[in-house]
């Protein structure tokens, strides 16, 4: 039997950006609590970007963020002693939240022999995926791609 919904917590936006995704993005990347350590790392990895790209660092970020949001993803299903992954909608807070756990998975994930600072394995990642390539948008990718090939399982939907 299932409990009622968990309660979405308002965030806040961060000072600087005054957005509430770069505020979700701080989180995620944060450590242990340390979070002056997780939003230097962000803003550093926002003012590379600028430098790199030239353009706004929000409207960058914003676009990756985009790129990233799946559209479907499987849940197990189990039926008459098997389980099955059924496709399912993905809700729009969901959205978010697994595309910046991608996002900080996939910049952790990048090589440190390429890069110094977790602001440049960051930065590199929001680039990559504002253009549709990276681990985070590969990685949207592939779920959605298994999604497609379980659609057959899509009548097991509750």
């Amino acid at each position: 039997m299932r409990r009622k919904a968990a309660k979405i917590r308002d965030v806040k936006e961060d000072p600087i950006y005054k957005n509430r995704l770069v505020t979700k993005l701080i989180n995620r990347s944060m450590r242990s609590g340390k979070r002056s350590v997780a939003e230097a790392q962000v803003y550093r990895a926002f003012e590379i970007i600028a430098k790199g790209a030239g353009e706004d660092p929000l409207r960058v970020f914003l676009k990756a963020v985009e790129n990233i949001k799946p559209d479907t993803e499987v849940r197990p299903r189990r039926i008459g002693g098997a389980a099955y992954q059924v496709p399912i909608a993905v809700r729009g807070v969901r959205k978010e939240s697994l595309a910046m756990r991608w996002l900080v998975l996939a910049a952790g994930l990048r090589k440190g022999t390429q890069y110094r600072t977790y602001a440049e394995k960051l930065a590199s990642e929001i680039t990559d995926a504002s253009r549709g390539q990276g681990g985070a948008v590969s990685k949207r990718q592939e779920i959605e791609r298994i999604a497609e090939a379980n659609k057959a399982f899509a009548h097991f939907r509750w």
